[in-house]
């Protein structure tokens, strides 16, 4: 799933491509993309027909252009993209929502193999729309307090690999960058959170912010072609990959093997060596 960077390399591209066109037309080719809008896939076509896309933002993995007062929503899922090009391309089977505009210029294409993403219309949702109001600010938003987060993270009863992928706790943060972040802070994924010294959970969240930094510089982290920028191209990032990804490769700082192990239905890579597994009692 496309975590911060990717869809901020996303929103950039959207920003430049996008912001400040009228929509002449939309197209609703699958049902399941507008499911988070009640009234329908008439509705939403309606909606936005005729009216004019302002700014985009984005907060953790949610993007938004501002429609007057109002905000078009997406979450990208596991393969979602918003493409722009040439009105006279062929039409992609996974094309799930098509934006024309009036100057008759690049179009739109929300194209979603499967089907995990979703746009919606939500009325005076310009500012922050009210389905993502409950999602904490991310690490690049002026509102991200980490000693404040710090805090509550030693409060949490559970490990601080759960604590990162807490939407509620920081947002953006996925399997990727989580994994990148504790190796870089030299932290056990099954650390507990009670357990962190203020000096730990600083690090760590400076680590978060790092490593998402240097992602958002060449584009993210593409490892097939279902994720990619507006423009079609793929993010460089899994080049630069320490942990996620790496099991059986030398640990970059002792040489060890990195270890790959289940985790909520999903995988973590570490360093036996440099990440220290939890001892219990």
């Amino acid at each position: 799933m496309p975590e911060l960077p990717e869809v901020e390399t996303v929103r950039r591209g959207l920003e430049h491509h996008v912001s400040g066109r009228a929509i002449e037309s939309v197209r609703v080719l699958h049902p399941r993309s507008v499911r988070r809008h009640l009234a329908g896939a008439a509705d939403f076509e309606a909606a936005l027909t005729g009216r004019s896309l302002d700014a985009v933002r984005r907060r953790g993995k949610y993007l938004w252009l501002s429609v007057g007062e109002d905000a078009l929503l997406a979450h990208l899922g596991m393969s979602g993209q918003l493409l722009v090009g040439e009105p006279d391309r062929p039409l992609s089977p996974h094309v799930r929502i098509w934006f024309t505009f009036s100057d008759s210029g690049p179009d739109l294409r929300f194209t979603d193999q499967r089907t995990f993403g979703h746009m919606c219309f939500v009325p005076d949702g310009a500012e922050l729309p009210g389905p993502i109001a409950h999602i904490a600010p991310d690490p690049f938003e002026p509102s991200f307090d980490p000693a404040a987060l710090g805090r509550r993270l030693r409060l949490k009863h559970t490990g601080v690999k759960r604590a990162l992928l807490d939407q509620s706790l920081i947002s953006g943060v996925g399997n990727i960058y989580a994994d990148e972040a504790l190796w870089r802070a030299r932290l056990h994924f099954e650390r507990p959170t009670g357990a962190l010294s203020p000096a730990e959970a600083t690090r760590l969240l400076g680590a978060v912010r790092e490593v998402m930094t240097e992602a958002l510089a060449v584009g993210g982290t593409s490892f097939d072609s279902l994720y990619v920028d507006v423009n079609g191209e793929s993010g460089y990032f899994s080049r630069a990959l320490k942990a996620y990804g790496q099991a059986g490769r030398p640990c970059g700082r002792c040489g060890t093997s990195i270890a790959r192990v289940a985790f909520m239905n999903r995988s973590s890579y570490f360093c036996p060596r440099c990440q220290k597994a939890v001892v219990r009692s």
